[in-house]
């Protein structure tokens, strides 16, 4: 994703799994100041994965748009300096 912004997730509501439209994104866990490192995750062929700090399962969904989630709630709107 180096030709745009890199989407980031969040699991502050301890959510059992989200669904996500983008296969390359960040985990920050919960929201600041309880977040984990924001560690870059990429599916690759698959259709799922789980966060290895804060164990949420992700899972694709090709109908949500990149950078879109299913809740909207779990999309972290990174602030720009």
């Amino acid at each position: 994703m180096a030709h745009g912004v890199t989407p980031h997730f969040h699991n502050t509501s301890g959510l059992a799994r989200i669904e996500i439209g983008s296969k390359e994104f960040q985990c920050v866990g919960a929201l600041p100041p309880f977040d984990h490192p924001h560690v870059y995750l990429d599916m690759g062929k698959d259709e799922e994965i789980v966060c290895p700090y804060c164990s949420t399962l992700y899972v694709f969904k090709d109908e949500l748009g990149a950078g879109q989630a299913n809740p909207a709630s779990s999309i972290f709107l990174v602030n720009a300096a």
